[in-house]
């Protein structure tokens, strides 16, 4: 479901593997003698330059495509990471997916397409994973810019079923010049947890017609499989397709079940009677999620280090593992691997495999600062009953670690890959009194924009949302979160917090998880968008805070500066400002969560940096005093859901520009609404009407650009902004 640019799900920490040393790693080579080589005709894989070359093999040769695509996949993940885990558990199906249909005339919806690798490699694209220097070729995702093969654009989840009853839909109402045969939508790896593919089973059966379905059901989901749904669809393995309830019939659907889910001859007779049918049919498979890791790795003795290499000694490089089936309901893997170690079955860390370069490398600032707020609402578990910690099924790669988990009990909800349920069931969860904190990454909060409004905000429900990955990043086109401040921001009734520092953000959280009815407790849902790359680093080197080093002090709780009080020293004072909301809100000695932060003093230039974009506020001040003798004031807004004015009108004083940074979207985002300030409060006396200039992302779409990269395009640089300020004096 999400990307394979560095940026997706992943799995948490370095953790031990059944009692080894806590952190150890193995790496394990993949044998040469099934490693293909790119350019070499006598492998398969080499040769496969469309589906057609699948339909020529002879079929004692799909085996051996299998093996080689398998181990391709193995190799392709420690030089490059992804999502290996679920495209290895798919390589039979998709083979035979290819063997039996006419793709691109027969359309193929991958969802969620992560699972879509070994596609890609069936449709053209084998060099861009046999090749490192051409990795960067292809995206984690279908995406019809890169093929004809792929549908749609596809990095969030549970949509196939409803895009592939619209293909379908256009193909019966104009018929086949329409240039559309069969319609397969392929779902699994835990997206038929999403609310919106029932709501595509429901249509599926009503709109009739050809339609294909093809469950994969590998038993998993991002970490483990959560729901009601889970326990009758293992009676339907364990009966081989035939026990009731089945929750595909109970929508008037086909049904189909295929155990040897890993065959790709007994898949190829699935789809070749399924083929050309002419009513929906859900094909339900049961497959291995990681199918073939433990070929890399050794097999029950992982204590002893000098344990050799299981050898691919099976057709297709899969083996059997006793890590299917527990006997008790399980919602963790047993195995608490990190992302370097995934291997075969019910194993959360072969979700997402970070490559080999990445090892020893500290935590990404998901993974920082979500282990940060765990740690820090895990103590208040036994004394608060109603606080609960909910995620959308991607704990992992948020630092919602497994230890965390089985400590938190009942205190950790995973509701599957539900946004809109999460978010209205924490709505459910704080009416009655209790203390949600709902987490998950940016991007796919947008699934769940009608419950922010309605059971959120329009209901004042004390919501905490901790928004991951928010802000510009080298994501692919589908993760990116740079929108999450034009979207948060302007919910009526809702609070967004912009932490630029790990105290900030633990304070932040403390009092956004405020027990109802406390003192100084916000009076409706607070998000708080978890600090990114740029405020970890800084926290990590305080050279990169050359103003505060990062050593910000609390100020005083007074009263407004007067305006003839700022005025006379040319600036405004960092210890006495405050925000106007704080005038009425503010109870003696508490600092309230809305004010402004001026962290340095001076005059002729204003600078406000939002949250990831502070320290580049900081290095742009000290480059002014350096360069210029200009001391800028350096401010940090803390928020972004009002205006303190109080500041702004004291910048009146001083100031000739008022500079806002931004790591987001600049057209209807944060910046704008200084500007708009000053516009709509211009004042007869010109001199008092500072020039603002805002810098900030262009309102695009961006596929896996570094950051770097996309600071340059944006103007985000200490170069461009001072050249910026300097050019208009």
């Amino acid at each position: 479901m999400r990307s394979a640019s560095g940026n997706g799900f992943d799995s948490s920490d370095s953790f031990a593997v059944s009692g080894a040393a806590e952190g150890t790693t193995r790496l394990h080579d993949i044998p040469p003698s099934i490693t293909p080589s790119h350019g070499d005709d006598s492998h398969l894989l080499s040769r496969i330059a469309s589906p057609a070359d699948v339909k020529a093999l002879a079929p004692n040769e799909l085996a051996e495509l299998c093996r080689e695509i398998r181990a391709t996949l193995l190799a392709y993940g420690h030089q490059h990471g992804g999502h290996i885990g679920s495209n290895l558990g798919m390589v039979e199906a998709t083979v035979a997916l290819h063997r039996v249909f006419d793709s691109p005339r027969d359309r193929i919806v991958f969802d969620v397409s992560h699972q879509s690798y070994v596609h890609k490699m069936l449709t053209g694209r084998a060099a861009a994973y046999l090749d490192p220097d051409r990795f960067s070729e292809v995206t984690g995702f279908t995406n019809p810019d890169e093929s004809k093969h792929d549908q749609f654009v596809l990095g969030h989840t549970g949509t196939s079923i409803s895009l592939a009853c619209g293909l379908a839909k256009t193909r019966d109402m104009e018929g086949p010049n329409r240039g559309i045969g069969n319609v397969i939508a392929v779902i699994g790896d835990g997206s038929l947890s999403s609310g919106v593919a029932f709501e595509g089973l429901n249509n599926a059966a009503e709109q009739g017609g050809n339609l294909i379905i093809v469950f994969n059901d590998n038993e998993m989901s991002i970490a483990g499989d959560f729901g009601g749904m889970y326990g009758p669809l293992a009676r339907l393995r364990a009966s081989g397709g035939t026990a009731q309830p089945n929750l595909f019939n109970a929508f008037g659907l086909d049904y189909r079940y295929v155990e040897a889910g890993n065959d790709v001859s007994a898949l190829v007779a699935a789809f070749e009677e399924v083929r050309d049918i002419d009513h929906p049919v859900v094909v339900h498979i049961h497959t291995l999620k990681g199918a073939g890791y433990d070929g890399e790795e050794t097999h029950a003795d992982r204590q002893t280090a000098s344990a050799s290499p299981v050898s691919f000694d099976s057709p297709t490089g899969v083996h059997p593992t006793d890590n299917v089936n527990h006997s008790e309901p399980w919602h963790s893997d047993h195995c608490n691997l990190s992302d370097h170690e995934p291997h075969e079955g019910q194993c959360e860390a072969s979700h997402w495999q970070n490559p080999d370069a990445t090892i020893g490398k500290p935590d990404d600032p998901r993974k920082h600062y979500g282990k940060m707020a765990m740690a820090a609402l895990e103590p208040r578990f036994a004394a608060e009953p109603g606080l609960v910690v909910i995620s959308p099924a991607t704990p992992g790669s948020n630092g919602i670690t497994h230890e965390f988990r089985e400590r938190a009990g009942a205190h950790y909800v995973d509701t599957g890959i539900t946004e809109s349920h999460a978010v209205a069931y924490a709505a459910g969860i704080a009416r009655a009194g209790g203390t949600p904190v709902v987490a998950t990454t940016a991007s796919f909060f947008q699934r769940a924009y009608d419950q922010f409004f309605q059971e959120m905000s329009l209901n004042r429900s004390r919501v905490t949302v901790l928004d991951f990955l928010g802000g510009l990043s080298g994501s692919d086109n589908t993760h990116s979160g740079a929108y999450d401040v034009t979207m948060f921001s302007n919910i009526p009734g809702a609070t967004m917090l912009v932490p630029t520092s790990a105290r900030d953000y633990l304070a932040d959280l403390a009092w956004a998880t405020a027990p109802a009815g406390s003192a100084d407790a916000p009076a409706g849902p607070v998000v708080i968008r978890v600090p990114g790359e740029a405020i970890l680093t800084a926290e990590r080197d305080a050279t990169l805070l050359p103003v505060t080093g990062g050593q910000i002090a609390d100020r005083p709780q007074s009263t407004s500066l007067p305006a003839s009080a700022s005025s006379a020293s040319g600036g405004i004072s960092a210890a006495t400002v405050r925000g106007t909301v704080s005038v009425t809100a503010q109870r003696a000695g508490v600092r309230h969560m809305l004010d402004w932060r001026v962290n340095q003093t001076g005059s002729h230039v204003a600078i406000i940096g939002l949250g990831n974009a502070y320290p580049l506020a900081e290095q742009t001040a000290a480059a002014l005093s350096a360069d210029y003798g200009i001391t800028a004031t350096v401010i940090d807004p803390r928020q972004c859901t009002s205006l303190d004015s109080d500041v702004l009108e004291s910048l009146r004083d001083g100031h000739q520009q008022v500079i806002t940074l931004e790591d987001g979207q600049l057209e209807g985002g944060w910046g704008e609404k200084v500007t708009a300030y000053y516009a709509n409060h211009h004042v007869s006396d010109g001199s008092r009407n500072p020039h603002v200039l805002n810098f900030g992302a262009a309102k695009e779409f961006t596929d896996r650009v570094p950051l770097g990269e996309l600071n340059e395009r944006y103007g985000l640089t200490v170069e461009q902004v001072t050249e910026a300020i300097t050019r208009c004096f």
